[in-house]
């Protein structure tokens, strides 16, 4: 059967641990959106703006189960185009962190990572609305990957500004102390305790100091552990810009605790929203191109979450069937094909599907009771799902390779 294409405003995700929201529109609107309910209540906001490289940004989307295994795309879309104006730019962002400083709670923070080319004018921009006395950190990011100019010398680190809502902040150095990677040498003595534990130490003034080799210590504001993403790392989403995983742990675990909100305004590749469940912390995501809902749907399979989205155009055809079974309903979805102009070949079957799923209606939401999405690990769709009988309407929900989301409604048979 053909069911029957309707528009709901909210795609809900049940699961366990951390809860949060992925917002698809533009940073200034979902931010606008968020001071209604969220006015002082975010823990913690860590910000990746485009970078005025004055480049235009693409994704290459794997296309079917056969192109997942061979690990190429062979869809090119556009994610951001990063040529704004100075002028235009900063104004933005001005836009964006005076909304943020609003929505952080007293004892809150704030990460904002750029580089070379919006440090001097961001910093200014953040002094003024943060105020001076809180600024905490410059932090530098270090890494190698990239090739070395001979013209100058090789531009090898982001900038990463730390600041603070007000004096009351809470900042959680506890989580994120490790042991040195190196041992303290600065001329102090090597010694070994009964345990057989290395330490060293050095008379200062008449007082001995003593510090043990394993004994774990805060990062300094030189982060040059955390390795940038290689070409072929198995964590890449195929987003350009996306950071590493472990460069925002670090920030989520130092700037929030454990059931606290953490916001990314520019969510892309939902590193930080995949971090913040991680670590136990809720989380809030906003971006405006819609790949990055597929890409969130791959990190975040498993916790309790929502999309949000505007109804998208088109009208593709589906055709799927429903039957009854003893406490679920066995849903199989048989083909979705649409046209678009981007594609190169003509998509059958659920080639054109990234994700689905089945679940129900509830008061204009869609709640998936289970789903299947393509990864690396498990590139090919599940054509079938069982979803446990529940009141209300009986839905699937079909995610394309594009990034639009469609629901229909579904009758058993």
């Amino acid at each position: 059967m053909e069911p029957r294409k309707i528009a709901v405003a909210r795609e809900m995700h049940e699961g366990n641990g951390s809860r949060g929201r992925f917002v698809l529109c533009d940073a200034i609107e979902g931010l606008d959106a968020l001071l209604e309910t969220q006015e002082e209540q975010i823990k913690l906001i860590y910000l990746d703006p485009p970078f005025q490289t004055g480049e235009r940004f693409t994704m290459r989307v794997r296309v079917g189960e056969a192109d997942w295994k061979a690990g190429r795309g062979t869809l090119e879309m556009e994610t951001f185009s990063d040529s704004m104006s100075r002028d235009a730019f900063l104004e933005m962002m001005r836009a964006v962190l005076v909304r943020c400083h609003a929505l952080l709670r007293s004892d809150g923070m704030l990460f904002l990572h750029i580089d070379y080319r919006t440090h001097p004018y961001l910093r200014l921009i953040m002094d003024e609305i943060f105020g001076e006395d809180n600024f905490l950190n410059e932090i530098i990011w270090v890494y190698q990957s990239g090739g070395r100019s001979l013209k100058h010398f090789s531009r090898k680190h982001d900038v990463i500004l730390f600041y603070r809502k007000s004096a009351q902040y809470d900042f959680n150095v506890e989580e994120v102390m490790a042991p040195p990677t190196e041992p303290r040498s600065n001329h102090m003595r090597r010694h070994v305790d009964p345990d057989g534990r290395v330490y060293r130490s050095i008379r200062t003034n008449g007082r001995v100091y003593t510090y043990y080799d394993d004994d774990p210590v805060a990062p300094t504001d030189v982060w040059s552990d955390l390795s940038h993403l290689q070409q072929k790392d198995p964590e890449r989403t195929g987003y350009d810009t996306q950071k590493p995983l472990s460069l925002l742990e670090r920030i989520v675990k130092c700037g929030s605790r454990a059931g606290e909100t953490v916001l990314d305004p520019f969510a892309g590749s939902s590193t930080t929203l995949e971090a913040a469940r991680r670590c136990g912390r809720n989380f809030i995501g906003i971006d405006r191109c819609p790949l990055t809902l597929n890409i969130a749907r791959r990190r975040l399979f498993g916790s309790e979450y929502a999309l949000e989205y505007p109804p998208f155009a088109g009208n593709p055809f589906c055709r799927a069937s429903a039957s009854p079974g003893v406490g679920f309903y066995h849903v199989t979805l048989e083909r979705f094909e649409f046209e678009d102009g981007l594609l190169d070949r003509t998509l059958t079957g659920l080639d054109g599907v990234d994700a689905w799923s089945v679940g129900y209606l509830r008061d204009g939401e869609y709640v998936a009771m289970a789903e299947s999405v393509r990864t690396k690990r498990n590139p090919a769709l599940r054509e079938a799902l069982d979803a446990p009988v529940y009141s209300g309407q009986l839905a699937l929900c079909v995610s394309d390779v594009t990034g639009r989301s469609f629901c229909y409604e579904i009758d058993p048979e």
